[in-house]
C-alpha cells in the first residue's frame, strides 16, 4: 500500500497520508466498494450494467446506437471489451450480471436477502415500492439511490462476523443526531423532506429486522441517508469510452488516427444531440479507504474508473511526497472554480464543515460574496 489512514490530530478525523513518494499520473490505490448500485432513472432509462459491479452490459456499438437513436457501424469492433457470452442472471428475479463471479459474489454479499424473487413487472415487492418511491423525489441529474441502504443492511445480515459489519457501516457514521436530520433533508431538498416517514416505512418493510434494528428505526434511518449523502462516491462506466480508449492504444497511421478522431468527434456530437451529459452508466458505492480522504480546494488525487466497473483508482494529479496527506475533492470542477465564499457555502451546506484548505486560505482576502452575485456585479458593469 502507498498510503496509510491515521486519526488527524485536528478536527478533520481520519486522515489519508502517503507512505512514500508517488509521482503524478501513479496510481495511488486501488478499492472494491463495501457496496454500489446503479442509479434508479440511469436504471429506468436502460442504461444496461452489471448489477453488482456495474460494467456495461452492452457492446460499444450498441451503446452507440441507444445513444445516437441511429444504427452506428464503429470501426475496431476487437477494441469493445463487453464479453456478452459471461453474461447471466438471477434466475428468481432477473437481475442481470456481466459474469458468473458478479452473480455469486452479489448473492453471497446481499442479493440473496434482497432478491424480489419477481420477474412480472408488477411494483409489488416493498423494494419495488421504495425505488420507485425513491424516483419521485430524486429526479435526474441523480447524485444517490436509497438501495444502497439497503445493499448495505443486506450485507450486515448476511455477514458471518455481524459485529465487523456493523463497525464497518458505523465508521461512516460520526455526527449528531440533529446534524443527520439536517443532512437526510438536504439530500432530498425543501420540497420533497417531508417524504422521510414515507420512505422510512417503505425501508422497514422491505428488509428483515433481525440484527439491525438500531439503524431501522427513524432516526437510524436518517443516519443512513447522511451517510451515503456525505460518502457516496460517484461511479461512471461506459463501453464507448472504453472502446475509444484501446482504439487510441491501437499503432494507427497519421492519416488513421485523424480519421478515427474525426469519426469520434462526430459521435459525441451526435449523443450529445440526443442524450446531452447522460452518456454513462451511472451509480454510487461507498468505499473504505477513499472515505478517509479529506478535501481540499485543491487536490492532489482524483478517484477515476479505469477500470470500467465500480472498482476506484485513486489516481495522482500532483507529485505527492512521503508523508505528505492526499486530499482529493468534495466538489465538482465547476465549482472549484468558482469563488472561496461559494465553495465553502456548499461545503457547510453538504459537508457541514468550513474549508480550510490551503486554496481557501490563499484567498482569504476575498470579499465574501457568491459566485453568482460577482457575475450579477460584472453584467452589471457592462
Amino acid at each position: 500500500m502507498n498510503v496509510e489512514v491515521r486519526v488527524s490530530t485536528n478536527s478533520k478525523g481520519k486522515c489519508l497520508l502517503a507512505k512514500r513518494a508517488i509521482s503524478v499520473g501513479s496510481v495511488i490505490f486501488e478499492e472494491d466498494p463495501l457496496v454500489s448500485c446503479q442509479l434508479a432513472w440511469n436504471s429506468a432509462y436502460h442504461y444496461l450494467a452489471c448489477d453488482h459491479c456495474l460494467r456495461p452490459l452492452e457492446t460499444a456499438q450498441e451503446n452507440a446506437s441507444r445513444l445516437t437513436g441511429q444504427c452506428v457501424e464503429l470501426p475496431y469492433l476487437e477494441c469493445c471489451t463487453t464479453d456478452k457470452s459471461k453474461f447471466v442472471s438471477c434466475p428468481s428475479c432477473c437481475k442481470q450480471y456481466c459474469s458468473e463471479e458478479c452473480r455469486s459474489d452479489a448473492f453471497k454479499q446481499y442479493h440473496q436477502t434482497l432478491c424480489t424473487q419477481s420477474s412480472d413487472g408488477s411494483n409489488s415487492h416493498p423494494l419495488e415500492q421504495l425505488n420507485e418511491a425513491w424516483k419521485k423525489v430524486h429526479y435526474p441529474p441523480e447524485t444517490n439511490n436509497i438501495l444502497l441502504i439497503t445493499r448495505l443492511l443486506a450485507r450486515i445480515l448476511q455477514s458471518s462476523d455481524k459485529a465487523t459489519a456493523i463497525s464497518q457501516t458505523l465508521q461512516f457514521c460520526h455526527r449528531t443526531s440533529n446534524e443527520d436530520a439536517d443532512l437526510s433533508h438536504k439530500l432530498l431538498g425543501e420540497k420533497f423532506a417531508d417524504q422521510l416517514p414515507f420512505l422510512h416505512n417503505l425501508m422497514v418493510a422491505s428488509i428483515p429486522h433481525e440484527g439491525i434494528e438500531q439503524f431501522l428505526t427513524f432516526e437510524g434511518f436518517q443516519s443512513l441517508l447522511a451517510l451515503i449523502g456525505t460518502n457516496g462516491q460517484g461511479v461512471g462506466t461506459s463501453a464507448i469510452s472504453q472502446w475509444a480508449a484501446n482504439v487510441e492504444n491501437l499503432p494507427l497511421s497519421e492519416e488513421e488516427r485523424k480519421t478515427f478522431n474525426l469519426f469520434l468527434d462526430n459521435l459525441y456530437q451526435q449523443m450529445d444531440m440526443q442524450v446531452g451529459d447522460f452518456l454513462n452508466n451511472e451509480g454510487v458505492a461507498l468505499y473504505v479507504l477513499q472515505s478517509a480522504c479529506n478535501h481540499s480546494c485543491k487536490p492532489n488525487a482524483e478517484p477515476r474508473f479505469i477500470h470500467n466497473s465500480n472498482r476506484l483508482s485513486l489516481v495522482a494529479t500532483e507529485d505527492i511526497e512521503e508523508g505528505e496527506e492526499i486530499f482529493i475533492s468534495y466538489l465538482d470542477e465547476c465549482m472549484l472554480h468558482r469563488s472561496r465564499h461559494s465553495r465553502r457555502k456548499e461545503l457547510a451546506r453538504n459537508y457541514l464543515f468550513v474549508c480550510q484548505c490551503s486554496k481557501c486560505e490563499e484567498e482569504v482576502d476575498q470579499p465574501d460574496v457568491t459566485s453568482e452575485e460577482e457575475e450579477e456585479d460584472e453584467s452589471m458593469s457592462d
